[in-house]
């Protein structure tokens, strides 16, 4: 049973099958630093006598040692990078004019008459109504940092996308401080969606320097600040060949579950090793995938495979099946029915001609059915992961 002190490590411990970490051994001698009392002692040498004393120094008396016990040895100091990264522009500068100006999420028509059906029926109340419980879920206590994987089976499926819009929620509803975590180093565009400008450490340099006694300031001022109480920590500074292991991802993630509430992570795209690794561990699953025939079939493959996994897996997975267009080529709905008989919850986000454009996030340019069904969504994957110790 994972207990509340390390439950993300005892979660990859189980699932490895290898035994836990000696206690005893320091965390010096972890980093090759013995602790001075273990250190090899030099051989006896033949007593020498004693010079004279200089004069106005004072001899030793027989209460007084011939020699000062040399002074212990200080306490290993948190490691340091050899190297401070450089900070790097999120976007070059050469391709910052190409950008357009942001669009709505739907047309100036459809906004206009879904604000007359609003006026003319009780819609607004039930509206608020469902809202005000939405926002009551999310901002449910936790007493272990919940984390919640974003993945898909395949690039273009909007994870990102899912992942900025599940973390841009949580930091809206909840006071406690949300982490989002770019765990794909391959060109991920997490920092670009949400909306950061320059990037300096990644998740591989944290991992070489993070020690379990760092406050939360310490921890901030490597992460990239966003809005509402929220921060970024980047998978690389979009430079081909960046690298991240499990080891480096699972230090990571141990060392800051006390720090927030919520941590979201964007994954790579199975079966990566580290994606793998993220979903094991997460409290909660969020597969995205394209509202569209290959992008079901692909999901729907998963799902069965899931099946044969513990029960938690499937049960703690939620599907986010984006309209990737505003006439998809199949029955959303009906494809939405097919794999919610796996077991998983299914959840439906409708066509977004802002998130479309693939820039950066911006909650009031998102449609509005758009802007409730990522918040009924949100509100599901913490309510699972509450489920999950």
């Amino acid at each position: 049973m994972p207990n509340a002190d390390n439950w993300q490590g005892d979660v990859l411990r189980d699932l490895r099958g290898t035994p836990p970490p000696q206690r005893a051994q320091s965390h010096g001698a972890a980093h090759g630093h013995r602790p001075a009392q273990e250190q090899q002692q030099p051989p006896q040498e033949q007593p020498q006598p004693q010079p004279q004393p200089r004069t106005g120094a004072r001899a030793p008396g027989p209460n007084t040692p011939a020699s000062s016990p040399a002074p212990a040895a200080p306490p290993a100091r948190m490691q340091r990078p050899a190297r401070s990264p450089d900070s790097r522009p999120v976007v070059d500068s050469a391709l910052s004019g190409t950008a357009r100006r942001p669009r709505q999420g739907e047309p100036a028509a459809a906004r206009v008459s879904r604000a007359i059906r609003r006026i003319v029926s009780s819609s607004a109340a039930r509206e608020v109504a469902e809202i005000t419980r939405t926002a009551e879920r999310i901002q449910q206590p936790v007493t272990t940092g919940r984390q919640i994987a974003v993945t898909s089976i395949r690039g273009g499926a909007g994870k990102t996308t899912v992942a900025a819009l599940l973390g841009t929620a949580y930091a809206h509803y909840r006071q406690d401080p949300v982490l989002l975590v770019e765990a794909d180093p391959a060109l991920g565009s997490l920092p670009l969606r949400l909306g950061a400008e320059t990037l300096r450490w990644t998740t591989a340099d944290l991992a070489e320097i993070v020690e379990p006694q760092m406050s939360l300031l310490d921890v901030t001022g490597y992460l990239v600040q966003l809005p509402d109480n929220a921060w970024l920590l980047p998978g690389s500074q979009g430079r081909i060949g960046a690298m991240l292991d499990t080891a480096a991802y699972e230090r990571v993630m141990v060392a800051l579950r006390r720090y927030f509430g919520v941590t979201v992570v964007d994954c790579e795209t199975l079966p990566a090793e580290v994606a793998r690794v993220a979903l094991s561990a997460a409290q909660a699953r969020v597969l995205a995938a394209p509202a569209t025939l290959d992008g079901i079939t692909s999901t729907y493959a998963v799902l069965q495979w899931m099946q044969g996994l513990p029960s938690h897996m499937i049960a703690g997975t939620v599907v986010a099946l984006t309209s990737t267009t505003s006439r998809p080529g199949i029955d959303v709905e009906d494809a939405a029915e097919k794999l919610r008989s796996t077991g998983a919850t299914v959840h439906v986000l409708p066509h977004d001609r802002h998130l479309a454009a693939g820039g950066a996030l911006r909650t009031e340019l998102l449609a509005r059915p758009t802007r409730l069904a990522a918040t009924r969504l949100a509100a599901e994957v913490f309510q699972l992961s509450q489920k999950r110790r």
